[in-house]
């Protein structure tokens, strides 16, 4: 029986494909992506799967009845800078729903990926308590496109309308790592950072342009991609849980941290680290603190330790960065 893996040429999708081949001995995959950057099939090449899906061809091959393990739905359009709400509309909300109800109807465990995006600028903290939701309020369309879902979700659940077996939302704090490479602006600070200093020899972090918090000092919980892959997928074997689930460190660290950290691991210079105007189509719309409550998570069971900022760094920037091939 098969997996069913969106987004398996993204980020996190093919870090899950990786921990799939590599950790549990699973092959049995259907890939599925709309792969847009031509690096981007570079996450797939040291994969084994049985096919690779266009976006647009998973329905109609969903219909000719197959045994499915989970769908496992991290494909999104994940920019944080996309306008275009119709275009937002169709792929992270309409698209998710369809998968939702094959789901509900086959009776196929249904994990998903929302996002920390959801949680705007943390007034409200940061609790993965669904009878919250209506509270918070997303800083930009993705961030609202997901909060959209994870509420219709809930609202199918407490309708007591057909659902999945299992289903389980995961809010993705900061997860960085191999594979990002694709996503240009997107990519983690820790990939800009290191490109930099190859570059330049310099790491350039935004001044904070809130009196409260020092240059470098603005926090984010930082999570290594490895320990979200391993997360997810730790739902696959603990069927009595659904939810929607945190997924970060539990523990924010700052970017003057992280930059330390990434000169430390490939043996740079400190001074390297300097600070620049933050550009006018962030302001109003930057996190300055993020850090998951994670208690939930290990209530589900899942007591794994996170990478800490310094060994997550170290592992990508030896292991993967640094490398001639930088692919997990």
């Amino acid at each position: 029986i098969m997996i069913i893996l969106t987004g398996g040429a993204g980020m996190i999708g093919s870090v899950i494909a990786w921990h799939l081949n590599s950790i549990l001995d699973k092959k049995d995959i259907i890939i599925v992506d709309d792969i847009q950057h031509p690096d981007q099939r570079n996450n797939l090449s040291k994969r084994t799967y049985i096919d690779y899906l266009d976006k647009d061809d998973l329905f109609p091959w969903l219909e000719k009845k197959k045994e499915i393990e989970a769908i496992i739905h991290m494909g999104a359009i994940s920019a944080t800078t996309e306008t275009d709400f119709n275009k937002l509309l169709n792929q992270n909300i309409r698209y998710s729903q369809n998968l939702w109800r094959y789901a509900a109807d086959h009776s196929v465990p249904f994990l998903y990926a929302s996002s920390a995006a959801t949680y705007g600028g943390g007034e409200f903290g940061y609790d993965d308590n669904e009878s919250e939701l209506r509270k918070l309020n997303p800083l930009n369309a993705y961030g609202y496109s997901k909060q959209f879902f994870d509420q219709w979700v809930v609202q199918q659940v407490t309708a007591k309308e057909k659902t999945p077996p299992q289903w389980c939302g995961f809010k993705f704090f900061n997860v960085y790592g191999p594979n990002e490479y694709h996503k240009d602006r997107m990519a983690s600070v820790v990939f800009h950072a290191f490109n930099q200093l190859k570059a330049e020899g310099e790491i350039r972090l935004f001044k904070s342009d809130r009196p409260d918090y020092k240059d470098g000092m603005q926090l984010r919980d930082f999570v290594y991609v490895k320990d979200a892959a391993a997360a997810v997928l730790h739902f696959l074997s603990h069927k009595k849980h659904s939810g929607i689930y945190n997924v970060g460190t539990g523990k924010a660290s700052s970017f003057k941290a992280l930059a330390e950290s990434l000169v430390k691991s490939i043996k740079g210079d400190l001074n390297a680290i300097k600070y620049i105007d933050m550009p006018n189509d962030l302001k109003g719309k930057y996190q300055y603190f993020t850090e998951a409550n994670i208690k939930k998570l290990k209530d589900a069971g899942y007591t794994k330790p996170f990478h800490t900022i310094e060994e997550g760094i170290k592992d990508y920037a030896i292991n993967y960065l640094t490398k001639s091939d930088t692919y997990a």
